[in-house]
């Protein structure tokens, strides 16, 4: 056999092995894919099938059984005007670049035009906010107004609630660090809220805040001479209630019914945060506060400049999971809807069951719950671009 023969068979080996793997290999392949074969299992049957099995009702008409095919029907019944979703969609595109660019600019302020580009960034969230306008007028206009004023809903509980959890979290949290007398009864006390049931604790929310002159809400605010509310049972917005002003539209803000479901949600998630907190906090290298404090650092400068950004890993994480769970919220807004607040509590998944049990429109609601899932997903994926870059992780 020449030299050259035994080269070409050296090289057609050497080709087989490279794209066909190793026995070795391919037995911890197989063993590999048979030990996460359960969790896949799990996964697809009660994850992704129901998934797909919602989008393919949410393209028929269903109502108690299966009708005809219908395309997008049930998703145009729902957004109304596709021009007007594509504007919105389009105006979030761009606030989220004028993000970028603003702090691009920011970020090397020094060059000669950063000036220029506020300028753009500025323009650019000008043209954004009027397409933002235009587009959810036509969607309001021919869409479900019910589940389009759910998303606000929605929106209002959301950033109503997370920002107030996360802040007096940490808060808490770093006091009952502290070496305190009886921080182990406080902590547990925090927590309760959690793990008492949501059903049970928005019953006796109903009570406290209901429109009774003698219920426990009106009750305190009685103590300082303002006037018994209707809470639960209040549409207006809760500044025109609470201080007299006439807002209108997206500006006034929650109503006083929705203000009500918010601080149970603080009530409830308050704790859980807490002991997330606590956990980061405990993964914190004492000698590092120790070095500040000999280099003359204040509680205020260790806070802000050792304590923050440590546990931003932890309130991103929080983030996430207050956000994705805001915009999924039932039970609790469920028990605490009241018929005399006329629908303002109603957020996007009260729609959607309303649309499902209620009106028995299975293939609308599905698309409803689709439009959902993609607004949870679109809201993590911004909040990963835009925070995750400010994270710290050591």
């Amino acid at each position: 056999m020449t030299a050259t023969n035994l080269n070409q068979n050296s090289a057609s080996a050497s080709g087989i092995r490279r794209f066909w793997p190793k026995p070795d290999t391919i037995r911890e392949n197989i063993t590999g894919w048979v030990f996460i074969s359960p969790a896949i299992l799990l996964v697809f049957v009660f994850g992704l099938f129901p998934i797909g099995y919602a989008f393919y009702m949410s393209l028929h008409r269903w109502r108690i059984q299966q009708g005809r095919f219908l395309w997008f029907d049930n998703y145009t019944a729902t957004v109304g005007d596709w021009g007007g979703a594509l504007l919105f969609v389009l105006s979030m595109v761009g606030l989220y670049l004028t993000y970028r660019v603003w702090t691009g600019a920011f970020s090397n302020a020094q060059s000669n035009t950063w000036l220029l580009k506020v300028g753009v960034a500025l323009a650019m969230m000008g043209a954004s906010l009027f397409m933002l306008v235009i587009g959810w007028d036509r969607m309001m206009g021919a869409g479900n107004t019910a589940y389009l004023n759910g998303l606000v809903y929605t929106f209002y509980f959301a950033f109503a609630s997370v920002p107030i959890q996360l802040a007096l979290g940490l808060i808490l949290a770093y006091v009952l660090y502290q070496n305190i007398r009886g921080k182990e009864f406080f902590r547990m006390i925090f927590f309760l809220p959690y793990v008492t049931p949501a059903v049970a604790a928005a019953v006796i929310f109903r009570v406290v805040f209901s429109p009774r002159e003698n219920a426990l809400a009106n009750s305190l605010l009685g103590m300082f001479g303002v006037e018994p509310q209707r809470w639960i049972a209040e549409s207006r917005p809760f500044v025109n209630a609470m201080f007299g002003l006439n807002l209108e539209g997206f500006l006034a803000g929650p109503s006083m019914a929705l203000i009500s479901v918010v601080i149970l949600g603080i009530w409830t998630y308050v704790g859980y945060n807490v002991v997330i907190f606590l956990a980061g906090l405990g993964a914190i290298p004492a000698d590092l506060y120790e070095a500040a404090r000999v280099d003359g650092a204040s509680e205020w400068n260790l806070f802000r400049s050792i304590t923050l950004p440590l546990l931003s890993p932890i309130t991103f994480y929080l983030s996430i999971l207050g956000f994705i769970g805001t915009f999924k919220a039932f039970n609790t807004i469920y028990v605490m809807r009241d018929p005399f607040a006329q629908g303002t509590t109603d957020v996007a998944s009260i729609v959607v069951f309303d649309t499902f049990y209620k009106a028995s429109r299975y293939g609308e609601a599905t698309a409803q719950a689709i439009v959902l899932f993609l607004i949870i997903l679109a809201l993590t994926q911004i909040q990963r671009n835009v925070f995750e870059k400010r994270v710290f992780y050591g």
